[in-house]
Parts: structure tokens; sequence; C-alpha cells
């Protein structure tokens, strides 16, 4: 059996480590980089870089007449599919640099399942596409229009796609070897691809969907009644996080863990009343 590293930051208790995870070492977040990109987005459009509804062709040479915009990228309701085509399985992401994503955007109406707006599939193409267009708009890298817009005035230093080595937190594999990560710094990095800190992962959630520093939370959070959550998944690390009306929230990530029963045990969190001061 491998072990379990897990680490749950919470508004109700003292932070919760156990089996070897640690607070200040480097893990990957997953998808919960989506809501990292989806708030530049919004940022650089109330900034008067882009607008939402600016269609992907006016900042990449994309297909014309599409009729997909950076809005539909954001909510996943562009008509692209989960993936990319053509992934390998044993590092899926680890050739889907961005020469094969822009092979791509000359064939996007080939691509997409159906027309956009018309239904939400979850897509980590779209926001592939969606963090090259950022850049392309902000004549920037993806890391650097990020840290501008995103991490610096959150007061977030520990948010990287390049981490330290000696500060990641490897994940145990059987007989106590280490597991090797998938690659993610490419061109699915907006999807999926930053490392953080746990107490800065909390920290983002915290500053996003409960001190509201950065104005109305992005499109990208999911929204069920009074609750915001994203989750993440890579090779063998999970993640949930959300926060609810009322100020509680919750940040779990793990190693070895299925992102099922991370998302489960997030919620279980959350359903806890709050305690009275």
């Amino acid at each position: 059996m491998r072990r379990t590293p897990t680490c749950v930051l919470s508004d109700a208790a003292p932070p919760d480590v156990s089996n070897g995870h640690a607070l200040d070492r480097f893990v990957e977040i997953g998808s919960l980089t989506k809501v990292v990109t989806g708030t530049a987005l919004t940022r650089m459009a109330a900034a008067g870089v882009l607008a939402l509804d600016d269609p992907v062709e006016r900042w990449l040479p994309a297909t014309p007449g599409t009729g997909i915009t950076l809005r539909h990228l954001t909510q996943h309701t562009s008509g692209l599919p989960r993936l990319p085509p053509r992934l390998s399985r044993r590092d899926p992401y680890a050739e889907f640099d961005r020469p094969a994503l822009h092979r791509l955007l000359n064939r996007l109406d080939a691509i997409a399942t159906r027309s956009p707006g018309e239904q939400e599939e979850y897509s980590n193409l779209g926001y592939a596409i969606l963090g090259e267009a950022l850049a392309a708009a902000a004549g920037t890298s993806y890391e650097e229009l990020v840290t501008e817009y995103v991490l610096r005035p959150l007061d977030l230093a520990e948010v990287t796609a390049h981490p330290d080595p000696s500060r990641r937190l490897p994940t145990p594999g059987r007989l106590g070897r280490p597991r090797r990560p998938w690659t993610m710094h490419g061109a699915i990095l907006p999807a999926g691809g930053l490392w953080a800190t746990p107490r800065a992962a909390a920290d983002l959630v915290v500053r996003l969907l409960v001190e509201r520093r950065l104005g109305e939370p992005a499109p990208t959070w999911q929204t069920v009644g009074p609750l915001r959550w994203h989750n993440g998944a890579t090779r063998d690390a999970s993640l949930f996080a959300g926060a609810m009306d009322d100020g509680r929230w919750v940040l779990i990530h793990r190693l070895n863990a299925t992102p099922d029963d991370t998302d489960r045990a997030g919620i279980e969190i959350l359903k806890q009343p709050r305690s009275a001061a």
C-alpha cells in the first residue's frame, strides 16, 4: 500500500497535515490552475486589455468564424473536447507544446463537437487555448501575465510553474520510491500545470472567494447554491477547494488519493455548521 499524504486547511481548525505532507513544500494543484487563468482573464478585461467576448481569432491564428469567444473558453461552453487529440498514455501532455497547440488552431471547427454556447463540456484544451490567447493579448508569457494580474496583487509568492526541485514534495510510490509527475509546463500549463505550497493555495482561495480582494470571483469557479468550488487532479495529486457565502472555506490536497474521495472530504467539512465565536 502506498501512503496518502494529506493536508487540510480550513477556517474551522488549525492545519491538519499527515502521512508526510507539508504546508511549505510545492505540490501540483492541477485544475485549480484554471482559477488563476480565469481570474487573469477577468482582470485583463477590467483593465481594457481585451474583452470577454473577443473571438479567439482576434488574438490567435485560429479558424475564423467558429464563434468561439474567450468567455466560452472560460465557461467550458466552447464546444471543444475535454482533451487535445492523440495524447500519449504514459506522460500525456509531454509532447503538447505550443507548436502542437498552434497546429490545432486552424482546425477548431473540425475539432469542436458542438456549437459554442450550446452546452457545457469541461475542456482542458479550451483552457490551454485561453492561456495562449491571454499571453498574446498581454504580449508576455503565461507565467508573467498571471504574476502581474493575479499573484502579485494577491501577495502570493509560492505559486509557480517551475518550483525549486529541492522544495517539491515527491509522491511516494511503492517501496518508497518517488513517482515522477506528468510534464505539464507546456501548452497545457494554463489548464493544470501550476504548483503551489498548500498554504499558498489556501491563501489563493481565501483571498479570491472570502476576502474578494480582486472583486467578483471569475466564472471559472463552479457554483452550487451558496458554495463556490473547484477541484484538480493530476497523475498522483488531487485537490478540492471551496468557500461558502458565509465565509467558511476549505482546501484539501492529497497524494495517492482518488479525486472523488478528496472532493467528498472537502464537501463534508463545508457541511459542518460554523462554530460560535
